[in-house]
């Protein structure tokens, strides 16, 4: 709660933050989101967003995340909206405050269960697809159904790590999900994750302190993969650390 005002209370519904989708993202991403949120006016518009950025410590790419997920939309004006706002909170009647941004509310639609979606797509265009690391987003913004991803061949990507970083990583549901994560949202195919996977053998397979890293949780994180898949070689005679590659 921000104040003691009721209409500054702000709920979060366990319907979104608990998704795959949600927790997927890095934890800076979440943070940024719940930071949002409760800087929202009561109709979910957010005109700070990059200032609430810097005061969270959170990044370019974390909000660049959000609106990529579609968790936030963003408009000409500079401000935001958090799409599943209704979703969350409930404001009553007799303490709402009809948000300033009028035109920008105009170019919303609700849905039946209360989420904002864009009307005709009338907003900066690329903001719900922003392009993330070399300006792709999605391979060439291709993504694919659930049928589509029950047929990846995700195991097959799992085994090729376990063979080229000698590891034993299982074919579990956590594993799986990563993997089907980044061919639905990103359209990446087995040969550019094992391009991933030969990219950070090359640079960690050998080093003690980054040899843990070769693992599904880091190789396939969203916020990293694109940059371990474009990487370019190092210098192998440079001792490489937790830092260099992890900030």
């Amino acid at each position: 709660m921000i104040g003691g005002n009721m209409a500054q209370r702000r709920m979060f519904s366990k319907k979104i933050t608990d998704t795959d989708l949600f927790l997927e993202m890095p934890l800076s991403s979440q943070a940024l989101y719940f930071h949002l949120n409760m800087h929202a006016d009561d109709d979910g518009f957010v005109a700070n967003a990059k200032t609430i950025k810097r005061m969270t410590g959170a990044s370019e790419d974390d909000l660049k995340i959000l609106l990529a997920k579609q968790f936030i939309f963003s408009f000409e004006s500079g401000v935001v909206v958090i799409k599943d706002w209704k979703i969350h909170n409930y404001i009553r009647k007799d303490t709402y405050n009809s948000t300033i941004y009028g035109d920008e509310k105009k170019k919303l639609v609700e849905d039946a269960n209360g989420a904002y979606t864009l009307r005709g797509r009338v907003v900066d265009e690329p903001s719900p697809q922003v392009r993330l690391g070399k300006d792709r987003l999605g391979k060439d913004s291709k993504e694919h159904s659930t049928a589509d991803a029950e047929q990846f061949d995700w195991k097959t990507v799992i085994d090729y790590l376990n063979q080229k970083a000698d590891k034993h990583f299982k074919h579990t549901d956590a594993n799986k999900r990563l993997i089907i994560a980044r061919y639905k949202d990103g359209g990446f195919t087995v040969d550019e994750m094992k391009k991933v996977i030969d990219n950070q053998c090359a640079k960690w397979l050998n080093n003690p302190e980054m040899n843990q890293y070769l693992r599904p949780a880091t190789l396939f994180r969203a916020s990293k993969f694109e940059g371990y898949l474009n990487d370019q070689s190092v210098d192998n005679n440079k001792p490489q650390t937790r830092e260099d590659w992890f900030g």
